[in-house]
């Protein structure tokens, strides 16, 4: 895997696990002569220096902030600080790099040693080779190498930031970041086309896919459970485009819904309860409401003594029990075969003597099989689907249903979503870019061929502020019984229950 490459590929894969025995540096290095001349960054450097004040020793619980704010400055100062020369340089030393070190000696050290010889030598070649920079610019350059070589390359200090929800890469030259719901265009490029795809082949290669001519589009993770997406050439005109769904390295809980005013302390205190008396949930939102996130959430008042099996196209549920079985779907192969869809992974489930199936994303005919799932024993099971209503939500079932080939007849397609389905949790991305939960809502029954639904809490925005965010308040509809009561009843919550209805009614007469 490792060796002397083309310049048409010149970047390391990952290296090996901490643990194996390293190399003797000195098996590193090449002989001075073979390091090219490399060209003088004109007027004496590459721009202005980066500004990074000494501080003192952080405290434990300061360490993680002060992390986050020096990646959040590495990487604005960027655009300002790095001109084409700079990346010229950079590519020259790279180049001269990858020529002066063995690279199959450098896959058995381990991540950090690697790090502190692939320094050791790009400073050599700089010193020996006289470029005159300095030592903040120096330092921005030698991370900036190290990331290419053991790393995503560009892309490390924006994973390294937690306050950045998407990064969205469309070619060499062009990166986006989504940061308070709000898109950015940052300062961050790529060499060239060629590395951006070396990067996103080194990304799905982690999962044992690939992206090509051939397969030129592809879903995949990182270790982190970040959602990724690729499209390359020829589909993709303009070069690869990279897309990155990140999740906070802490995960999110309903108390930290409540205070971001996702949703109210007794709204919160339903949801709970919904999740712990087995209710079946679908989680219906926009593209970015936050419906993987809310269904983190729900999935955390699971009792730890039951098995749950999790199907997704690309695993990034964060289920915290000791009794949890993930699935992923398959692509194809290059001949067209040995692929395995979402529904084979929910039929299967039902042979795995679930207590609960979690299915990331229902958009096929899957829908089916998750229906009948819910409907014969498996309470508690969960989902989540692309709709702007709970009414379209049950509408987008249907039709889903339908699109699998299934002749049933309407009403029979929609009996089976009412008897299945208890709740439906509506969850949107508002144009200032915050997340609200705006609907909890109950299935209750069919009266003729219409399903009928209830409310039992609902977001209303009453206005915007001078700076343009929306103000909203949820609003309970008064609803003392809901239609799971009994449900409540069966698992001792019924007090807890009627206790957060009795509040949310208290609250919306305050308001």
């Amino acid at each position: 895997m490792f060796g002397k490459r083309t310049d048409e590929n010149r970047t390391t894969p990952g290296l090996p696990p901490a643990g194996q025995p390293a190399a003797p540096p000195a098996a590193l290095s090449a002989p001075a002569a073979a390091i090219p001349d490399l060209p003088m960054p004109g007027g004496g450097g590459f721009g202005a220096q980066s500004q990074r004040a000494a501080a003192p020793a952080p405290s434990p619980a300061q360490a993680a902030s002060i992390a986050q704010q020096q990646a959040k400055k590495s990487e604005s100062g960027a655009a300002q600080r790095k001109s084409e020369n700079y990346y010229d340089i950079k590519s020259t030393i790279f180049n001269a790099l990858i020529d002066a070190i063995d690279l199959t000696q450098l896959g058995q050290l381990d991540r950090d040693a690697a790090r502190d010889e692939i320094r050791d030598i790009v400073n050599e070649i700089i010193t020996l080779k006289d470029v005159v920079m300095s030592i903040a610019e120096q330092e921005d350059l030698l991370e900036d190498i190290c990331n290419d070589v053991l790393g995503y390359g560009p892309l490390e200090p924006l994973l390294a930031r937690d306050d950045i929800a998407d990064i969205m890469v469309n070619g060499a030259n062009t990166t986006f970041i989504e940061v308070g719901g709000k898109m950015q265009k940052t300062g961050v490029r790529f060499r060239d086309n060629a590395q951006l795809l070396n990067i996103c082949q080194r990304i799905v290669s982690q999962i044992g896919r690939r992206v090509d001519e051939a397969s030129p589009i592809c879903d995949a993770r990182l270790m982190d459970g970040s959602r990724v997406n690729v499209i390359v050439p020829p589909l993709a005109i303009d070069g690869p485009t990279l897309t990155i769904r990140k999740f906070k390295k802490d995960r999110l809980k309903l108390p930290d819904l409540v205070k971001f005013g996702s949703i109210t302390p007794e709204g919160a205190t339903i949801l709970e309860i919904i999740g712990r008396v087995r209710c079946n949930v679908l989680i219906s939102g926009g593209t970015g409401s936050g419906k993987t996130t809310l269904l983190n959430c729900l999935t955390g008042y699971i009792d730890h003594d039951e098995r749950v099996i999790t199907c997704e196209d690309a695993a990034e549920l964060q289920l915290q029990q000791p009794h949890v079985v993930r699935l992923e779907t398959r692509p194809p192969n290059l001949e067209g075969e040995g692929e395995i869809n979402m529904r084979d992974l929910v039929k299967n489930c039902l042979r795995m003597r679930p207590e609960r199936i979690i299915v990331g994303e229902v958009r096929g005919p899957e829908a089916f099989d998750l229906l009948q799932a819910m409907n014969t024993g498996h309470d508690g099971s969960m989902g989540t689907l692309h709709a702007n209503s709970p009414r379209e939500g049950i509408s987008r079932l249907e039709s889903m249903i339908t699109m699998g080939g299934f002749s049933l007849p309407s009403k029979t397609i929609k009996e089976m979503i009412c008897g299945s389905i208890d709740v439906i949790v509506q969850a949107s991305r508002l144009r200032d870019g915050s997340r609200r939960i705006t609907h909890i809502t109950e299935v209750v029954g069919m009266e003729g061929d219409v399903i009928i639904t209830q409310d039992l809490f609902v977001y209303e925005i009453v206005g915007e502020d001078a700076n343009g965010k929306i103000i909203g308040r949820h609003r309970s509809t008064g609803i003392a019984r809901p239609h799971f009561w009994d449900r409540a009843r069966y698992y001792n919550e019924e007090r807890r229950l009627a206790d957060a209805l009795e509040k949310a009614e208290s609250r919306n007469e305050m308001d």
